[in-house]
């Protein structure tokens, strides 16, 4: 059975599988596809041998050999998710202007290798179409071992198999792009809120460098209350251009606890209690963890690394329950503090019936997140800790459903309540820094008190890796969505960006 049969059968038992092209009478071909090579030709390629040299040792080789074998994994999901989901959504993404944002400034050591692997973009042939969808991306990276392969998921964006999996055929294709069922986001757009200098020096900052030299901004949004009142984008970007959202997926994950919760699924003084957790009764602390500690990076789990970059489950085709779950407990749970992919992916567990009966596509719609994608590993696992594909007009419908406390077109989507919830910053807190944590937010203010002049005390925000941000500001009525793909490094100050927002906004 291949990765792709096995994939199908947990999906199908679980998951809500989404007619991912739309009407299968148009196509034909199946089994012909287009192959677009890039890079070096890999008919005359040698892949670099990892054969320790002299000066390595047996560690240092095998780290070597690891990185590379990530960094084809992270190339082949990065191709494969920005150009797929992209052209779900009825655009386009080149694989050059991927190698020029999303593969550039990335984290070290993957950064110096990752550009010069060479890549394969697989499509199906589709009668009538040019070019058909992207279905698989195979980045080649030792000679003695298969490529990475990305592979088209059927319920949207890509997955990665894991280090050394064959290749795979092209999986089933039973209908064209979908990108013309695509509901119409339904955004007012009020062109005279702000003066044209204002939105013209919001703008410019945004996208110069104000905030941080070297940021690299690809999207700025400004919501007053239900209309757009400022948007702007990078060259090759706009509306409809998804980007991953990194951490900013975490707040998503909490937002579904919240949709769960006011179904009555679940609350989040429950403990998580996985089953072979309750085999150890009393003896197995992590018994003890709720929703809530999960929400709030409370758990008291191990974590490998400060941040838990989970490059396993990421680019290495782990699986959330082989990289997120069975973390021994060093604290109590509700104690520390610590920043964890684990811990939203552990929240993840305790809405999964929820979420393979509804399916994440459905969960997004009813708040309008109509071109949001929540990617799975190969297994089925939802990856609700980064790897999410969403636009910035999607993710201004994420902060304003937190603005309206929960509220999307008359409907309660949320408890009542839950915006003060996760912009509350109890329990503890991480050190060193003067924002505080609420469940699944962040906030401008700590439970001592806030730092941050011209910043109302009720404002919180969504970030994540590469200058993803969703600040929510209830008092004021406003959201700001900024997107950027930042080089490792580089930071766009999204407290000054607010500040500045917020009082040029006033002034109108």
């Amino acid at each position: 059975m291949t990765l792709f049969a096995r994939r199908s059968l947990l999906l199908g038992g679980g998951f809500c599988v989404l007619d991912w092209f739309g009407r299968a009478a148009k196509l034909a071909a199946m089994k012909n596809v287009t192959h677009i090579f890039a890079g070096a030709a890999l008919a005359a390629f040698a892949v670099t041998s990892t054969t320790p040299v002299a000066a390595q040792s047996a560690q240092e080789a095998l780290d070597a050999r690891y990185h590379r074998a990530l960094a084809a994994g992270y190339k082949a999901m990065m191709l494969c998710s920005a150009m797929s989901t992209s052209e779900r959504l009825g655009g386009s993404r080149s694989a050059e202007s991927i190698h020029e944002f999303e593969l550039t400034g990335i984290q070290t050591p993957l950064d110096a290798i990752v550009r010069d692997l060479p890549y394969e973009v697989l499509r199906y042939s589709v009668e009538g179409m040019d070019r058909g969808p992207v279905y698989q991306v195979r980045v080649e990276w030792a000679d003695d071992m298969p490529a990475r392969t990305a592979t088209q998921s059927a319920v949207g964006g890509c997955y990665v198999g894991p280090i050394g999996s064959p290749l795979e055929d092209a999986p089933p294709l039973t209908a064209e792009s979908a990108a013309d069922n695509v509901p119409d986001d339904g955004w007012q757009v009020d062109e005279g809120a702000l003066s044209r200098s204002t939105k013209s020096s919001l703008a410019r900052a945004a996208f110069d460098g104000m905030y941080g030299e070297g940021s690299r901004t690809t999207a700025a949004l400004i919501i007053h209350g239900d209309a757009i009142i400022m948007e702007d984008y990078r060259d090759g970007f706009g509306p409809a251009t998804p980007q991953r959202t990194w951490s900013v997926a975490k707040s998503i994950a909490a937002t579904f606890v919240g949709v769960a919760a006011q179904a009555g699924d679940v609350e989040v003084s429950d403990p998580i209690a996985l089953n072979y957790w309750r085999q150890g009764g009393e003896y197995d602390i992590r018994n003890q963890i709720t929703v809530d500690h999960a929400l709030r990076m409370a758990t008291g789990r191990y974590s490998d690394t400060p941040g838990n970059r989970s490059v396993p489950l990421y680019w290495g085709g782990s699986s959330v329950n082989e990289t997120a779950l069975a973390w021994p407990v060093l604290h109590a749970p509700g104690t520390v503090f610590r920043y964890a992919n684990n811990d939203s992916l552990l929240a993840m567990k305790a809405v999964e019936r929820y979420l393979t009966f509804y399916g994440a596509e459905g969960v997004l719609g009813r708040f309008g997140m109509h071109r949001t994608i929540a990617e799975t590993e190969w297994s089925g696992g939802l990856v609700l800790s980064s790897q999410v594909w969403s636009t910035a007009r999607d993710l201004g419908r994420l902060g304003q459903l937190h603005l309206n406390d929960g509220m999307f077109e008359g409907e309660r989507i949320l408890p009542e309540g839950w915006t003060d919830y996760v912009s509350d910053p109890s329990g503890p807190q991480p050190a060193g820094t003067n924002r505080g944590y609420g469940a699944g937010w962040w906030t401008f203010r700590r439970p001592e008190g806030n730092a941050f002049e011209g910043i109302p005390d009720d404002a919180f925000y969504a970030a994540g890796r590469r200058g993803q941000y969703i600040v929510v500001v209830p008092s004021r009525n406003i959201v700001i969505v900024r997107r950027g793909e930042d080089m490792a490094g580089t930071r766009f100050n999204i407290a000054d960006f607010t500040r500045d927002v917020l009082a040029a906004v006033a002034e109108e």
